[in-house]
């Protein structure tokens, strides 16, 4: 097996086990990941996380040019503006994440720190999440918003729709958006019941050992 069938073999096994597990649903969400040559592969249109088939995949060259597989996502512009902004990206998930999703609809939230601190992990694998505004799906807006943040953010929260995360490889990117989840899972939960977040010290102990992203 090539490496790149082993990784459109990866993409799909990662990207039902999320749907398997209710993280998204129906034939929400898209992913997509570097190739070895500089190409991407990507998530087609209209398709289930629990049903992508890897030889399906839209296969993109180093120049950006679709070569190959099926139409890609609409999301495309959001896919893109991750690469082209955060040279070390090499996958990005976009998910419809029932908990962060709610978490976005809270009138409280602060949009340039969207998950509280809860958990160590939260921070170690997201650093600070960006909550955007509300855009229609597929709206080249999206990709805009996140050219405009210059690289500071890997993972953006949209209003009212869900997560995406740039990460170095797929593996990363699909552990930390799970993460992202996860702690919007915990706020949710424990919203107004006087949770104990990491305080300032521990964040910047954080941010120094494990050399996080923190922008200010």
């Amino acid at each position: 097996m090539t490496p790149e069938s082993k990784l459109r073999e990866h993409i799909c096994m990662l990207a039902k086990s999320m749907f398997d597990r209710g993280l998204t649903g129906g034939s929400t969400g898209n992913i997509s990941a570097r190739t070895a040559d500089g190409g991407l592969l990507v998530s087609p249109t209209g398709t289930s996380f629990g049903r992508l088939d890897p030889a399906r995949l839209s296969r993109f060259n180093s120049k950006g040019r679709l070569v190959d597989g099926d139409e890609p996502t609409k999301e495309m512009p959001l896919h893109s503006a991750f690469y082209e902004t955060r040279s070390k990206t090499g996958a990005v998930v976009h998910l419809h994440s029932c908990h962060s999703v709610a978490l976005s609809m809270m009138p409280d939230v602060d949009p340039d720190d969207f998950l509280p601190p809860l958990t160590p992990y939260g921070l170690m694998k997201l650093g600070r999440v960006k909550l955007l505004p509300f855009f229609l799906p597929g709206d080249p807006e999206m990709g805009k918003a996140v050219r405009g943040l210059a690289g500071k953010r890997s993972a953006v929260m949209l209003a009212n729709h869900g997560p995406v995360v740039a990460g170095k490889d797929i593996e990363a990117a699909c552990n930390a958006i799970e993460e992202l989840e996860d702690t919007a899972r915990l706020a949710m939960m424990t919203r107004r019941l006087g949770a104990k977040a990491l305080n300032d010290d521990q964040i910047k102990a954080l941010v120094t050992k494990f050399d996080i992203e923190w922008d200010q």
